[in-house]
């Protein structure tokens, strides 16, 4: 998880879906839940009712385009897994609106789902969604658990070292504060003395952590990094005044917010911009497959449909690749 545009993303109104799965504590980060879909969208995304945080009206999402299978990339998927006729692909379900649990309280929607979906219909795969905890997808991944993992992840050159990515969308990162706060962050060298609330594994956590490195070798008092497991106990954190300020993905971050009922506020620009890529075990084959799948999607306009739907179209590319990152 990390990155997007150098401009702040404000998601849409149309986003009423699925407010307090996302502000909730900790719940919805089991590693058991899954659901196996055929088809892209039409999923219930409203959330389940918390006594954590303010709720919105939820609604039913619109329907996502079947794609349809290519022969020729069907082919190209490895035999190993060909002959299972199934992919389990897993999300930390906590980062709304990108992956979370719908109403039924199992079901693992959003953008990431929705995609996961639309590349299994074009390689005649079906897809298992699978909720996991964010640091262990990548080891869930390479020990065989997993065989793609989709959940707003960051390309970089570390984490290549142990996947392959197909990247997808660019993201930026961000930070929010209660509505109303004397805090004015202008960059990441503004929050030096900060409590700072992260989910753990995320590049976030890494930034903050490296950040405060830099504030206390200036002399300035460090940040005070606070990791948690999902992305929901994150931003009980901020809301209950135990962090300062939440470091996200921008687009969450907004999502966040638009979703507070004004109990949130963005605070400060958004920074460093980097491609999310699809996860894969590394050198299993499946890399150039879900690239052609992306591919495919995107000329067929599935792939924006999709982004829209969940209203973070500002963060399509268009130019998808295998280990793009440069950082």
């Amino acid at each position: 998880m990390s990155k997007s545009s150098s401009v702040t993303k404000r998601l849409t109104a149309g986003l009423a879906f699925a407010a307090a799965a996302l502000l909730a504590s900790a719940c919805g980060s089991s590693s058991t839940t899954s659901t196996t879909t055929a088809a892209g969208g039409g999923s219930t995304t409203s959330a389940p009712t918390t006594t954590a945080a303010p709720t919105t009206t939820s609604t039913t999402a619109p329907a996502v385009p079947t794609a349809q299978k290519d022969a020729k990339l069907a082919g190209e998927v490895p035999s190993a897994i060909k002959s299972k006729g199934t992919i389990t692909v897993a999300a930390d379900a906590t980062y709304a609106p990108d992956e979370f649990i719908a109403a039924d309280g199992h079901t693992v929607v959003g953008m990431d789902a929705d995609l996961s979906t639309a590349i299994g219909q074009v390689l005649g795969l079906k897809v298992n969604m699978v909720n996991a905890t964010f640091d262990t997808i990548i080891p869930g991944l390479t020990d065989g658990k997993y065989d793609m993992g989709a959940s707003s992840f960051t390309d970089t050159l570390a984490r290549q070292k142990q996947v392959d990515f197909v990247t997808y969308f660019t993201a930026g990162e961000a930070f929010y504060t209660s509505k109303g706060s004397s805090i004015k962050i202008t960059s990441l060298g503004s929050i030096c003395g900060l409590s700072v609330a992260v989910e753990t594994g995320t590049t976030e956590e890494s930034d903050a952590k490296t950040q405060s490195t830099k504030c206390t070798s200036k002399g300035q008092k460090a940040v005070k990094v606070l990791s948690f497991a999902n992305q929901n106990s994150a931003n009980l954190a901020v809301s209950s005044g135990r962090a300062q300020a939440g470091f996200l993905d921008s687009q969450i971050a907004a999502y966040v917010v638009a979703q507070s009922n004004g109990q949130f506020a963005l605070n400060g620009p958004t920074v460093n911009s980097a491609p999310y890529g699809l996860a894969l075990p590394k050198g299993n084959g499946m890399a150039a497959p879900v690239l052609g799948a992306v591919k495919s999607l995107m000329a067929s306009g599935i792939y924006l449909d999709i982004l829209k739907k969940w209203g973070v179209e500002s963060g399509a590319i268009t130019n998808p690749a295998i280990n793009g990152a440069t950082s």
